[in-house]
């Protein structure tokens, strides 16, 4: 399994991080990204949907709505954010349609993807979130699938 880490020493980093994310993503479209609650992961998404094109405020996490769809402006490309931490199932994930999407060709970024793991798509890229415990810095590693 490829991987690839990313450093982040402070939020002045963000960007930079967003940019070198973006630049490896390749031809994947599903990103699942674990990580504890208040590590950064709608923060970080909020900066690689910036760095795709995105110039609407994508600062929220999609709590309520469950998914939130932006457009590129740069590319015209659709990404869709979801944040399944609200989910009580898997059926919830499969009754919103979450597959299709999936399936789309689209850019989608998943919060909490453990709650729907059964019906991530095998060519995923997981991607963890961890806080260094000294001095803040979050690491980013993106988990390749194998071809």
């Amino acid at each position: 399994m490829e991987t690839k880490v990313i450093k982040i020493a402070g939020i002045d980093e963000l960007e930079q991080a967003a940019r070198e994310f973006a630049s490896v993503m390749g031809d994947y479209t599903v990103f699942a990204f674990y990580g504890e609650m208040g590590v950064g992961k709608t923060t970080f998404i909020s900066a690689l949907c910036r760095v795709l094109g995105v110039e609407e405020d994508v600062a929220n996490s999609p709590s309520f709505s469950i998914i939130n769809e932006y457009r590129s402006d740069s590319t015209a490309e659709l990404i869709y954010h979801f944040d399944c931490y609200r989910l009580q199932d898997e059926r919830e994930a499969e009754d919103i349609g979450v597959e299709d999407y999936f399936d789309s060709g689209a850019v989608c970024l998943i919060e909490w993807p453990e709650r729907i793991e059964n019906l991530l798509p095998d060519d995923t890229v997981v991607v963890k979130i961890v806080e260094s415990p000294d001095d803040h810095a979050r690491t980013i590693t993106m988990e390749f699938p194998e071809d």
